[in-house]
């Protein structure tokens, strides 16, 4: 089993930091009753709980594995339960923005989809050993997937979002908006980091990659989650709303 180095201070405080997050949320939600509005706490708690538990494994070097690679002498650090993490946790976070859209099935599927198709390419991305080059051209499948992605979430979801009363179509942009922002910075990380085109050292990297977690995991569950008036319109007043969306 591989040790990770320096960076590992980066993986702890991510653990912590996911840890923490997961509890607020559990009593954030304790004392909600209403079975449509659990279903954002429950969604919401797991993505921290799935994260705490990567970056753990992470930080006890389990979820680590060391490649040899052609173009540099000493071994490629590949921490595989990061991809893992976002296989779980991505579909989770978009899971919540559906709900608040009042999205219909196709709209879900499509976009889980997307998503795992973007993860799993980019997986492929990291662990290929045959050249720089072709890891490159996978991590632009990825990329092109995750584009897929954006458009479906501008447009289609967006738009379903508009039909929502009250606060949540605000509430719906906000982290929407939050959610490009940050997932538009994961694979400009990754072609910059030690997996790409190794202009950033191992260490900044997994800073980068843990803050980035952090704020789209956590920070977007708080933002979801503090109103809960709003949620309460887009689980009461919802339904005849977005009823025409289908």
């Amino acid at each position: 089993m591989a040790q990770p180095g320096t960076e590992s201070i980066w993986l702890w405080i991510g653990t912590a930091l996911m840890a923490l997050g997961a509890l607020a949320f559990i009593g954030m939600g304790w004392r909600e009753e209403d079975p449509e509005r659990q279903a954002f706490y429950i969604v919401t708690i797991f993505i921290p709980v799935i994260a705490a538990l990567s970056y753990f494994s992470m930080a006890m070097g389990f979820g680590l594995i060391e490649l040899q690679v052609p173009w540099q002498e000493a071994a490629l650090d590949i921490y595989w339960a990061r991809y893992a993490d976002w296989l779980f946790t991505t579909p989770l976070l978009l899971l919540d923005l559906a709900l608040l859209a009042g999205a219909n099935r196709n709209t879900i599927g499509t976009l889980v989809g997307l998503d795992v198709g973007m993860i799993v390419t980019g997986f492929i991305a990291t662990i290929i050993t045959v050249s720089q080059t072709f890891r490159i051209v996978w991590w632009g499948i990825s990329s092109g997937f995750f584009l897929a992605l954006l458009y479906i979430l501008v447009s289609r979801l967006s738009a379903q979002a508009a039909t929502q009363p009250g606060d949540v179509g605000d509430l719906f942009s906000t982290l929407r908006n939050l959610t490009i922002l940050l997932w538009t910075a994961y694979p400009i990380v990754w072609l910059i980091g030690t997996e790409g085109l190794a202009l950033v050292p191992l260490y900044w990297e997994t800073a980068a990659f843990m803050v980035l977690d952090v704020s789209a995991k956590v920070g977007f569950g708080f933002l979801l989650l503090r109103s809960r008036s709003t949620l309460e319109q887009a689980t009461v007043e919802a339904p005849e709303a977005a009823a025409p969306a289908g």
